[in-house]
C-alpha cells in the first residue's frame, strides 16, 4: 500500500511538472510573439509619424508664406490708416492751429535762409548783406553749391595764374596756390613769394599781405617746382598783421586822449618831480639817535663841555639843531619856545610838497572822467550826424574817449601810493624828533631830582621858587599835546 501511494505521488508530481513545463513553454512563446507584434506596431507608427511630420512641414511652409503676405498687407493697410487718420485730424484742426503751424514753418524757413545767408557772407560771396538777403532760395543754393565745389577743388590744390597787387602797388600776373582760406603767390622771375588775400571780396584780384624773406621764399619755390614741400602761413588768418598795423606807441596812445590828456600828463610830471625830490630829501635825513633821560640830563646839566661835545658829535641834522637850542638857551621858557618853533619848522620842511602828490592822485581821475565824458559827447554827435550803421566808428570813438580815464587812473594809483609812503616816512621821522624834544624838555626835572639827592640841606625857599617857575613855564610836551588836540 505504501508503494502504491508513493507511485501515485510521484505520478502526480510528474504530471504537475509536465503541465508546468508546458505552461512555461506556452507563455514564453506567447511573450515572444507579443514582443514581435509590438515591434511591428512601433515601426508602423514611426512610418506614419514621419509621413505626418512631412505633411505638417509642407503645410507650415504654405502657412508661413500666407502669413508673411498677410503681414505685408497689414502694414500697407496700417500706413493707409495712418494717412487717412492724419488727413482726418488735419480736417478737424481749427484755423488758429493751422496758423500756428504755418508760423512755425515760416520761422524754420527764415532760420534756414539766415543760415544760408551767413554761410555765403562768411565765404565772401558778396560784401553787401542786403543783396544776399534779397536773393532767392535757388540763387543761395547755387552759391552754396559753388562754394562746396570750390572747397572740393581746394582739397586738391594746384597752381593757377592770378592778378596780385604787390606792396609797391603794381598789379602782376603771378602763380598762386590756394588751400582753404590761405593763398600763396610765387614770382618765378624775381624769386620771391608771399601771402595774399582777396581784394575787397574780388576773387579774381588778390592783394599781397606779407612778402617772405630768406628761406621762406626757397620753400615756396621748391613747392612750385615739385609736388611736395614745406609752406609758411599765418595761423591767425591775418589778424596778427591787422593787430600789428593798429599797434601804437605810448606817445600815440596819449595823443588819442585829446586836449584833456595834457593836464593829466602835466600833473603826472609834476608829481613825479616832487616825489623824486622828496625821496632824495627823506633818504638823506640823518638817523635820530636815542638817548636815555639820565644820560641826556647829565650831559646838559654839567658845566664842562666834554659831555656835551660827546653827545653833539653823535647827533646830526635836525636832531643836532634841537640839541643846540637846548645847550644855548638862556632859560627854560626860551628853550621850550625855541624847541616848539624848531619842531614846527622841521614838520613844515618834512611835509612840504607832499600834499601836491595827494592832490594829483585826487585830480587825475576826475580829469580822466571829464575827458571821457567829452569824448562820449563827440561820439554821440558823430552818431547823430552820420548814423550808427558802422560799428567800428562807434567803438573807435568810445575807445578814444576811454583813453583819458585810463591815463587818469595810471597817474592816480602811483601818486596815491607815493603820497602814503612819503607821508608815513615824514610823520615817523617827525615823531622821533618830537620824542627827542620832549626828552630834552624833561631833562630839567631829572636834573632837579639829582641835585635834590646831592644837596639835601638847600633852603626850601629856592625849591619853592623852582616849583613855581616849573608850574608857570609850559614844557614842549604840553605844547605839542595842546597843538595835537587843537588840530
Amino acid at each position: 500500500m505504501i508503494s502504491i501511494i508513493n507511485v501515485r505521488k510521484i505520478t502526480k508530481i510528474s504530471v504537475f511538472a509536465l503541465a508546468l513545463f508546458l505552461v512555461i513553454n506556452v507563455s514564453v512563446n506567447a511573450q515572444e510573439q507579443l514582443v514581435e507584434n509590438l515591434l511591428n506596431k512601433i515601426s508602423t507608427a514611426q512610418k506614419e509619424l514621419t509621413k505626418v511630420e512631412q505633411n505638417i512641414s509642407k503645410q507650415r511652409q504654405t502657412l508661413v508664406g500666407k502669413l508673411s503676405q498677410l503681414e505685408s498687407e497689414v502694414l500697407v493697410l496700417r500706413e493707409k490708416t495712418a494717412a487717412i487718420r492724419r488727413l482726418s485730424d488735419e480736417k478737424t484742426l481749427s484755423l488758429s492751429q493751422l496758423e500756428e503751424r504755418l508760423k512755425t514753418w515760416n520761422q524754420q524757413q527764415a532760420y534756414q535762409q539766415g543760415l544760408l545767408s551767413r554761410f555765403i557772407q562768411q565765404q565772401g560771396g558778396n560784401s553787401d548783406p542786403s543783396i544776399i538777403d534779397n536773393s532767392s532760395l535757388a540763387e543761395k543754393l547755387d552759391k552754396v553749391l559753388t562754394t562746396s565745389y570750390q572747397f572740393e577743388k581746394n582739397f586738391a590744390p594746384s597752381w593757377q595764374q592770378s592778378k596780385v597787387i604787390l606792396p609797391s602797388g603794381d598789379i602782376t600776373q603771378l602763380a598762386t596756390l590756394t588751400m582753404g582760406p590761405i593763398t600763396w603767390y610765387w614770382n618765378e622771375t624775381s624769386g620771391y613769394a608771399g601771402l595774399a588775400s582777396a581784394h575787397h571780396g574780388q576773387t579774381d584780384l588778390l592783394k599781397s599781405n606779407v612778402q617772405f624773406k630768406g628761406a621762406a621764399n626757397r620753400t615756396i619755390g621748391d613747392l612750385h617746382k615739385q609736388t611736395e614741400g614745406s609752406i609758411v602761413f599765418d595761423p591767425t588768418m591775418n589778424r596778427a598783421m591787422a593787430w600789428q598795423e593798429h599797434s601804437e606807441s605810448f606817445f600815440e596812445h596819449v595823443l588819442k586822449g585829446g586836449k584833456w590828456a595834457i593836464p593829466i600828463v602835466f600833473f603826472a610830471l609834476f608829481a613825479l618831480i616832487i616825489a623824486l625830490i622828496k625821496v632824495v630829501q627823506l633818504g638823506r635825513l640823518s638817523k635820530v639817535i636815542r638817548f636815555t633821560p639820565s644820560i641826556l640830563s647829565n650831559a646838559l646839566a654839567k658845566s664842562t663841555d666834554a659831555a656835551q661835545s660827546h653827545i653833539m658829535s653823535k647827533v646830526k641834522g635836525m636832531q643836532k639843531r634841537l640839541l643846540d637850542i637846548a645847550v644855548t638857551a638862556k632859560s627854560t621858557n626860551e628853550r621850550d619856545d625855541q624847541l616848539f618853533m624848531q619842531l614846527q619848522d622841521d614838520k613844515t620842511r618834512l611835509e612840504r610838497w607832499i600834499g601836491a602828490i595827494g592832490m594829483t592822485a585826487a585830480v587825475s581821475p576826475l580829469l580822466g572822467l571829464l575827458g571821457t565824458v567829452s569824448g562820449m559827447i563827440e561820439t554821440f554827435k558823430m552818431m547823430t550826424l552820420f548814423g550808427s550803421g558802422d560799428p567800428e566808428v562807434v567803438s573807435g570813438g568810445i575807445a578814444q574817449a576811454l583813453v583819458t580815464t585810463e591815463l587818469g587812473l595810471v597817474v592816480a594809483i602811483p601818486a596815491l601810493i607815493l603820497n602814503a609812503v612819503l607821508s608815513r616816512k615824514a610823520k615817523s621821522y617827525y615823531n622821533e624828533l618830537e620824542s627827542f624834544a620832549i626828552l630834552i624838555s624833561k631833562s630839567d626835572g631829572q636834573a632837579d631830582t639829582t641835585e635834590k639827592s646831592k644837596q639835601i640841606n638847600k633852603p626850601k625857599v629856592a625849591t619853592q621858587s623852582k616849583e613855581k617857575t616849573a608850574k608857570q613855564t609850559p614844557s614842549v610836551a604840553q605844547l605839542t599835546l595842546e597843538e595835537s588836540s587843537a588840530t
